[in-house]
Formats: C-alpha cells, sequence, structure tokens
C-alpha cells in the first residue's frame, strides 16, 4: 500500500497497530522482569520514537505517564550525540543502556534502553522502554538517599552506552553495572526482560511496515501528529483568555528543613497555554530537584489528566509551551541531586498545574490527589535464605474530588498507573510480614464531593538486621482542595524500634534507619482534597460514608455540617438544617 491510498480506516488501524506494539512490549517486560516493582507494580513503560529527533510516536497504554515527555526528551538527547560524535554509532542488534538525570532522564533508578528499528540499512524509528531497578547502589539500598547532597551519592550514573552490540550483551558493560549495585544477580533477569520487550516490540512493527509499508505507516504517523495538535488547541481555545495561577509546596529538600515552593502561571492566548515557574524556589542542597526533561513530562502529564481523550503522541504537546525555569529547582544541572524528582517533585508540579487550570476549567479538573508515590526502601541481609535483599515499594492515595463525583481511594499516583505490589508477592519475596493494609478512614479532604481515602499499612521485619529509607511527600501539607473544598491529609510515618515510635525530623523523608527483627514500619498516605463547599454535600451520602466507616458521626457534623441520630443511624434533618445555617 502506498502512502497516496491512506484513507481514515487505514489510518485508524495503523494507530491501533503502533499501540498494540507499544503494549505488548509493555506486557513482555512485565512478565518476564524479575524485580516486584516491574513485574507487579508495573513501574516501567515502553514506546516508538522518531528517527530525526526522538519525538514521541506512540506509547503504551500500561505505560508509566511520567515517562511520555522524558522518553522522548532522552531518546533525543541520544540521536543527538550520536550525530555529534560523543556516542558510538548504532549498528543493528545494538540497544543502549542510559540513566544520566541531566541527559533527558529522571532519578537514577529508572533506568532506560533505547534501540534502532532498521529498514533497508537505514533507522526507521527508535523504541525505548524504562524500568525502575530496585536498586541503582549509591549510599543508601534503593537508591532513595534522603539527605543526599551530591548525585554521585544516589548511585551509578550511567551516560548512553551500548549494553548489547549486535545482539549480545556486553559483559565488560555488565561487569561494570553489576560490580556496582547491590544483589546484582537479580539485575540480569530485569536486564534481559528489558531488551526482549524492545525485540519483541522490533519484530512485531515489522510486521506492521510490511504489511501497510514504510511510507504509508510513515504518513500515518505524520497525520496522527497533526490530528493530536489540533485537537490539544481546539480544547485550548474554549478556555478564556488570561492568566491563571497556582502553587505547590514540597515538604522538604531533605536536607534543609523548609518547604519549597511550585509557583506557576499558566497564560492562554489563542490556542496555546504558556507555563511560566518563575518565582518558584532555588535549587536545593538535598535531593529534591527535578531536571528539566521531567518538569516538562510533568506539565506534559497533568495536561493529560484534564484532556484524556487527545491522542497520545508529540503532537499533544506541542501547543504546551513551557518556559525553562531557570535559577530554580525545577531545572536541575550536575551534581545536584534528584532521586525525588520522578515520584515526588513532578507530581508537586502537576498539582501546581491543577491548582491553576481548577480556575479556568471547574468542571474539567480535580482538587488535587495524594500526589506521592511513598517510596519506601527496605535493604538488608535474610539469614534464612543466607542472602541480601533490596525491598522497594509504592503505594497508593486519594484522589481528589471533582464536578461529578467523589475522589478514587487508594488510587495509584498521579505521574503513572503503577500500582503498589501484592503483599503476598513482597512478603515471599522478603523477609517482612505486612500487620495492616487497609484504607486510611477519614483522610480524604471535606467538599461536595470528598476527596478519595489513602492507605494505611504497617510492615514488620521478620528476621535478620535492614535499613530503611522514605522520600514521600505531603507530610507537612496536605493535597490542596479546590473551591471551598478541604484538604486532604497529610502522609506520616512511624518507625517502631523497641518499641519507640520514631517520627523522621522531615516527616516524610529520612535515610539509613537501622532495623532489626520485630522492628515495624507504619505509613499513612495522604486522601485527595475535596472539591466544593463541604456544606454543599447531599446529607445521605454523609451517611453513607459514616456507614461504611468512612467517617464518624463527629466528623460528619464537624466536616459537613450533618447531624445523625443518636445511634448514627438516620439523619437529623432539623438539627442539620440548624447546623448549616
Amino acid at each position: 500500500m502506498t502512502a497516496a491510498k491512506l484513507d481514515a480506516i487505514t489510518l485508524s488501524v495503523i494507530q491501533a497497530a503502533l499501540q498494540q506494539v507499544c503494549d505488548e512490549m509493555d506486557l513482555v517486560f512485565s512478565r518476564a522482569a524479575f524485580s516486584p516493582v516491574i513485574a507487579e507494580a508495573n513501574d516501567r513503560s515502553d514506546g516508538i520514537y522518531s528517527a530525526e529527533d526522538g519525538s514521541l510516536i506512540a506509547q503504551g497504554a500500561g505505560g508509566l505517564p511520567v515517562f511520555v515527555g522524558v522518553m522522548q526528551y532522552s531518546t533525543g538527547t541520544l540521536i543527538e550525540r550520536i550525530r555529534e560524535g560523543l556516542t558510538a554509532a548504532p549498528e543493528p542488534g545494538d540497544i543502549y543502556i542510559v540513566n544520566d538525570p541531566y541527559l533527558g532522564g529522571t532519578h537514577l533508578m529508572d533506568v532506560r534502553f533505547a534501540m534502532p528499528v532498521w529498514r533497508d540499512g537505514e533507522i526507521y524509528c527508535w523504541l525505548s522502554n524504562t524500568g525502575h531497578w530496585p536498586d541503582i547502589g549509591g549510599a543508601v539500598p534503593g537508591g532513595f538517599s534522603a539527605s543526599a547532597t551530591a548525585v554521585e551519592q544516589e548511585g551509578l550514573r550511567l551516560p548512553p552506552v551500548k549494553l548489547f552490540k549486535k545482539g549480545a550483551l556486553d559483559p565488560e558493560i555488565y561487569a561494570i553495572i553489576s560490580s556496582n549495585i547491590r544483589v546484582a544477580d537479580q539485575r540480569i533477569g530485569d536486564i534481559r526482560a528489558q531488551a526482549a520487550a524492545l525485540e519483541v516490540g522490533a519484530e512485531r512493527l515489522a510486521e506492521v511496515l510490511d504489511r501497510y509499508g514504510d511510507d504509508t505507516v510513515r504518513a500515518a504517523i505524520a497525520e496522527l501528529r497533526a490530528r493530536a495538535a489540533a485537537q490539544m488547541r481546539a480544547r485550548i481555545a474554549d478556555i478564556p483568555d488570561g492568566v491563571y495561577r497556582g502553587e505547590a509546596y514540597v515538604d522538604s529538600d531533605g536536607v534543609v528543613d523548609a518547604p519549597l515552593t511550585i509557583a506557576l502561571a499558566v497564560e492562554k492566548k489563542g490556542d496555546q497555554l504558556i507555563f511560566d515557574f518563575a518565582g518558584s524556589s532555588p535549587p536545593c542542597a538535598g535531593p529534591m530537584n527535578s531536571v528539566l526533561a521531567t518538569t516538562l513530562s510533568s506539565v506534559y502529564l497533568a495536561m493529560r489528566h484534564i484532556f484524556p481523550e487527545v491522542p497520545l503522541s508529540a503532537g499533544a504537546f506541542d501547543p504546551l509551551v513551557v518556559k525553562r525555569p531557570e535559577g530554580t529547582f525545577l531545572d536541575a544541572h550536575y551534581p545536584r541531586p534528584v532521586s525525588g524528582c520522578a515520584a515526588e517533585v513532578s507530581q508537586r508540579i502537576a498539582e501546581a498545574v491543577f491548582s491553576a487550570m481548577v480556575k479556568a476549567l471547574p468542571d474539567e479538573v480535580t482538587a488535587a490527589p495524594a500526589g506521592s508515590s511513598g517510596n519506601f526502601a527496605l535493604g538488608g541481609h535474610d539469614p534464612a535464605r543466607g542472602r541480601d535483599f533490596v525491598m522497594y515499594q509504592i503505594s497508593g492515595g486519594g484522589y481528589g474530588g471533582n464536578a461529578r463525583h467523589d475522589g478514587l481511594s487508594n488510587g495509584c499516583s498521579t505521574i503513572g498507573i503503577s500500582k503498589s505490589p501484592p503483599i503476598e508477592v513482597m512478603e515471599q519475596a522478603f523477609p517482612v510480614l505486612y500487620r495492616r493494609y487497609a484504607l486510611r478512614e477519614g483522610s480524604g479532604g471535606a467538599g461536595r464531593q470528598r476527596g478519595g481515602f489513602g492507605l494505611a499499612y504497617e510492615v514488620e521485619l521478620l528476621r535478620g538486621e535492614a535499613r530503611a529509607s522514605f522520600v514521600m511527600d505531603h507530610g507537612r501539607t496536605g493535597p490542596q482542595g479546590a473551591l471551598g473544598g478541604a484538604d486532604g491529609a497529610v502522609n506520616t510515618v512511624t518507625v517502631w524500634r523497641d518499641g519507640e515510635a520514631h517520627v523522621p525530623p522531615h516527616l516524610s523523608k529520612e535515610q539509613d534507619i537501622p532495623l532489626k527483627a520485630g522492628d515495624r514500619v507504619s505509613v499513612g498516605t495522604p486522601g485527595g482534597g475535596g472539591y466544593g463547599d463541604p456544606l454543599e454535600r447531599k446529607p445521605e451520602l454523609v451517611l453513607r460514608d459514616v456507614a461504611l466507616g468512612y467517617y464518624t458521626a463527629e466528623q460528619a457534623e464537624a466536616l459537613f455540617g450533618v447531624v445523625l441520630s443518636a445511634d448514627g443511624g438516620a439523619i437529623d434533618a432539623g438539627a442539620t438544617a440548624r447546623r448549616r445555617g
């Protein structure tokens, strides 16, 4: 088929075929990976990128949204470095590895592979994926060094190098990697899975190209990008012109116990949105700096939350202009530490976007979600198995309420669809026991539509010794309510050692806390912000929440102005009317 024969049906079929290629790469990666954070939590992503500049063509529906802009940026940087002779030119079968945050990355634990797809002796496009490795070396197991002051303390930093050459794993590069990370024998499984996903993607993409023709698919890619841009511009055009402002706050940088401010002004002009972070805090000492690629991707994913119907391609980002936030902690340069950028700062950036855009689109935008991945790393030695281990857990939280319904409870993070690994898998893989794993009742912010509830869990170390580290957020202030709604509950962390409670000085961040058998870690993740005046919530909905144990009768009266009968089973209509004034 030639490009001249491209029609609406063929365009739709090719779009679905490209999406299917990415979805299958996601599936292969998760099914073959060894680490629970990839195999069970799906902290990974796969996509197709242009040969010219690395711009996004398609990404798997099951991949993390934060990697949308990041992998586009990192693939483009790789292409540029190859052209400049800074990285060796590719040959068929080569796969590059890179995790350098300053070359279009996130934190060091997010390791990207990139492989060119060849057609008739030329590179047709690139396939790339990212997987969160549970350890990349550095000062603490898991890589989340809460008090790091330089990136070297966070782990091994890899520029783009060929890990696979002509289809074969380079033993020397692998030896460098395995010599610098913990539990290295398990990483080979993740490496093989990550490479296999790209190889399967190349096979499936070749089938699409053989069926429709290289030129037809190329024309379809260009048309899909143009249509995504047009759809985004059409949605933006409906927003009233003006400047909309929002703010968000990071608890602390892990070193200096003071909040960091994200100040955002969004200017809507015609069919374009201009994002300006001038006035945000300067670069920080600790690991809560964000590299430019993550900052850009955070804006993109926030707008994807607002306009999810716009097709996912580079065209969707064309009408979004993000001014480079020079001189702020949102534009980190070497050697600033960045372990918190992808999982935490990115979500504060998205929260700032929501805070601004809810003023422009109150019927489209939610109150703030929990906005923390709840990064908890535990590393130590298991005497029963005679080996070291590194356990990494992410956890969900409440989503914000919106104009149409309450927020989702225990939803995944803003930046992705990764989920908490099943506790049964964690207990089999590591010497731990989960004493509690439940909804955190009462944590959703009050509102006409209340926020969703966070998660409460408690995990005990069963044997051996270990070190615990946390890089979380929203411990100082909860997720913002919108249009009169209350903020969600803050994140809480308590470590029980010898029966004594220890709360991190930075509330949500600390590293290298020593644990021994019988010690426990208790976490309460944030609830989502409420939407609208809580006194406008329907009393019958409040009664239902009380009946389900989400709020007490006392909270129903204090937060929503709903007075229940003495037994809590019915609404006291008269008292409720007086209470609401």
